[in-house]
């Protein structure tokens, strides 16, 4: 494994690094607000079950997308490391763990959504007890989601610092990231805080994985366009 870092170089490492992160975002965002949010109505467990039922395929989907961008997120965080490990390896290992628990439980909350069509086609979709366990399943994985993204509040903050030393890229995708860091912070500790329903949720939600989309988008784009200078990365 040590070998097959050495060999790539720096720049080949920013492109995958890029290209990897941007099929993150890209199939993250589709799962989630393309896919999923439509078919959950807040409040409404009956409603919920019944769309989940009717689009049962499209719903899988959803959960596909999410393992495929738990795929190319590992694959970010290798390239991720291989390419900034020269710049501080102790803090690049801090934020790799960081995003490697990240992953971890983002896998283990997908666990529980693929329970919900397992329920819905095991039992009665109009019954209460089929519904409430449904509501159970998807609550559960959206409190897991909200784990994660303090995992990787802590890694983008990490790597926004490490990006803003290096001298790799320019200094404000660092900013950008830090920025970006403080959003996912404050928006999953909220959520573990305040209680369901409370308005300040809709608002920090929309305002800051707004300014976490722009950082991600803007550096992954970047990498993958620009690279960085062609030299062996350091044994």
């Amino acid at each position: 494994m040590a070998g097959a870092l050495r060999d790539f170089t720096l720049d080949q490492a920013a492109r995958i690094s890029g290209a990897s992160w941007l099929l993150v975002i890209l199939t993250g965002i589709a799962a989630e607000f393309f896919i999923r949010l439509p078919l959950i109505v807040t409040g409404d467990a009956a409603a919920t079950a019944e769309n989940i039922t009717a689009n049962e395929g499209l719903f899988r989907i959803g959960i596909a997308a999410d393992v495929i961008m738990l795929v190319f997120d590992l694959i970010a965080t290798v390239s991720l490391y291989t390419l900034f490990r020269p710049v501080h390896r102790g803090l690049v290992l801090l934020a790799t763990f960081s995003r490697l628990i990240m992953n971890a439980v983002l896998a283990a909350s997908l666990v529980h959504l693929s329970l919900v069509p397992v329920v819905l086609g095991g039992g009665d979709p109009r019954s209460e007890a089929v519904q409430r366990t449904v509501q159970y399943f998807l609550d559960a994985h959206g409190s897991g989601y909200d784990i994660a993204l303090v995992f990787f509040g802590l890694h983008c903050f990490i790597l926004g610092g490490i990006i803003y030393r290096s001298g790799y890229v320019p200094k404000f995708l660092g900013l950008l990231l830090l920025g970006a860091s403080l959003g996912y912070l404050i928006d999953s500790f909220a959520h573990v805080l305040l209680p369901a329903g409370n308005p300040l949720l809709a608002m920090t939600a929309s305002a800051l994985i707004g300014i976490a989309v722009l950082a991600e988008l803007s550096l992954s784009l970047w990498l993958l366009a620009k690279g960085v200078a062609k030299r062996q990365v350091a044994a």
